[in-house]
């Protein structure tokens, strides 16, 4: 094929351009820098022209592709598809790298033109949707998964772009949508690190950016959590990053180019540290079983992943018509096919889910009812709603307490939501009264079930009683130092179903006094899911 790559001498244009050759393509390289374009073109033994995106496109006539690797997407402006407009005007199939959620999202508006011409249009012919969007399809198979987890994590070696540097710094800070236990919440860029193991034991931390995958995947695969991230090796860069994301969130500091340029410079000074391998998580939470891919490259490979979903594509014979996200423009094993020449290894894993109660209950998990066990399966984030009442003790003592732990004020009747958040330790339990909230981290100790308010934690003897679960505390702490028996609470505490519904009551007596500190009592009801569609 005759393709032209526009943004063809840079980081990723010019990997690309180098693996089409490879394949025997007619490649042109392109861009505004003609010199860069000619030198990049002589080491490949490829063509080189002059092309201003904003300018003349009468050159796109001449071939049979053109692929868009420049960017940034998010700064095209007032007209962001003037190029696709301009190639499915000639008739040439148009793709591009790109991984703004907007940008990827918002071309299916060309799908009838598309159509109309007989052209393929897709973007995001990237890692992400195109190579991250195959392997959730081959690990979800005919299950729908219920949590999907992708990460990036390039070595701090490789060759760092502006345009994706000034997509990264663009977002730091700023509120983005995300799919989280079936409703779009608002989260921040470059927020809640989480760590990712890589093909060896390589283990990466990686924070979270927006991309095209949560914005596309919850309606696509039917998944209740979509979650990304993206990671830099070494940690003064990641912390760095994090606390100018911390600053926009309270002062709106333009990403211009001389912001870029600084940060440009600050990044080559760490250049000589670290390593160049890198690697890519994706993983699939079903029902049963969690089910993941990894990828390592090994030093100076892993500036090519980005480009393996279009050369894997253009290695077809015929290209599918319209226009729209890359999700599943390719397979998984067209990708790794398009891979063997380079340093790269992959590898799979499958294991059970293990939530914590099931864990720690063991057999006597199955003894309780469907609707108390279905609030204790979350693999994700689940949510419950209900209503219910409120009790407060008297006196300064149950007062204080109350105070410390934020448990809510009392009132007969109440709205009551319960957010349920897998997390690497447990879970997160969000309980929020009216306006009032409080939360608890539940963990799985040698003792059994933990549940942890700020400094206190405190070991539950679950049990299962008449079908019911109860919750006695039965050991405590401050920090390192235990707590003696009378200076624990004493919480007399059980789910159960009554007329249908999951409910709980929850009676807690104020340490030492015994004086009764709280007691909560109603029901729950999985939350009906948002329109995944609509962030």
């Amino acid at each position: 094929m005759k393709i032209l790559v526009l943004g063809g001498y840079g980081v990723f244009g010019a990997r690309l351009a180098r693996l089409l050759v490879a394949d025997g393509h007619e490649v042109c390289v392109a861009g505004r820098n003609l010199e860069a374009a000619r030198s990049c073109a002589a080491d490949l033994g490829c063509r080189a022209i002059r092309l201003d995106r904003a300018g003349s496109l009468d050159a796109l006539a001449t071939y049979e592709v053109v692929v868009d690797a420049a960017g940034p997407f998010h700064a095209y402006g007032d007209d962001p598809y003037r190029l696709a407009h301009a190639a499915i005007a000639a008739g040439v199939h148009y793709l591009d790298l790109s991984d703004n959620a907007d940008f990827c999202a918002g071309i299916s508006a060309l799908d009838t033109e598309a159509q109309d011409a007989g052209v393929c249009v897709l973007s995001g012919l990237s890692s992400v949707p195109a190579l991250s969007s195959a392997a959730v399809h081959d690990l979800a198979g005919d299950a729908v998964p219920v949590v999907i987890d992708t990460a990036i994590l390039p070595g701090n070696r490789a060759p760092r772009g502006l345009s994706v540097m000034q997509s990264i710094l663009s977002q730091a800070g700023r509120p983005m949508p995300v799919w989280s236990g079936s409703r779009w919440e608002r989260a921040f860029g470059w927020s809640k690190p989480a760590r990712f193991t890589l093909p060896g034991g390589l283990v990466r931390q990686a924070w979270q950016i927006e991309v095209p995958d949560q914005r596309l995947f919850p309606a696509h695969f039917g998944a209740q959590t979509v979650r990304f991230r993206a990671g830099l090796e070494l940690a003064v860069m990641r912390y760095g990053l994090a606390l100018f994301a911390g600053l926009r969130r309270v002062v709106p500091i333009p990403v211009n180019r001389p912001v870029v340029q600084v940060f440009k410079v600050l990044a080559d000074l760490l250049a000589p540290f670290g390593s160049g391998r890198g690697g890519m998580s994706v993983s699939v939470t079903t029902r049963h079983e969690h089910r993941s891919w990894s990828l390592l490259a090994e030093d100076g490979d892993g500036p090519f992943i980005p480009a393996v979903a279009a050369r894997a594509l253009l290695r077809r014979s015929d290209l599918p018509v319209g226009a729209g996200p890359a999700i599943k423009a390719i397979t998984l094993a067209e990708a790794e096919a398009a891979m063997t020449d380079l340093r790269v290894v992959t590898e799979r894993s499958v294991a059970p889910t293990s939530p914590i109660f099931p864990r720690v209950l063991g057999p006597d998990f199955d003894a309780l009812p469907e609707a108390v066990k279905e609030t204790h399966l979350t693999l994700g984030t689940s949510r419950w709603a209900g209503r219910c009442e409120v009790q407060r003790g008297a006196g300064v003592w149950p007062h204080l307490l109350c105070a410390i732990f934020r448990f809510p004020t009392a009132t007969p009747d109440i709205e009551v939501d319960v957010i349920k958040t897998v997390t690497s330790r447990g879970e997160t339990w969000l309980r929020r009264f009216g306006s009032s909230t409080f939360r608890s981290h539940l963990s799985v100790g040698p003792e059994g079930m933990r549940e942890k308010f700020g400094p206190f934690m405190f070991s539950i003897g679950l049990e299962v009683r008449d079908g019911e679960l109860h919750y006695p505390v039965t050991a405590g702490r401050v920090g390192p130092i235990h707590l003696p028996h009378r200076l624990l609470p004493v919480s007399i505490a059980r789910e159960f179903v009554a007329e249908g519904k999951f409910h709980f009551d929850v009676k807690i007596l104020a340490p030492v006094t015994k004086q009764l500190l709280v007691r909560y009592r109603g029901y729950l009801a999985a939350e009906a899911p948002g329109d995944p569609r609509r962030p």
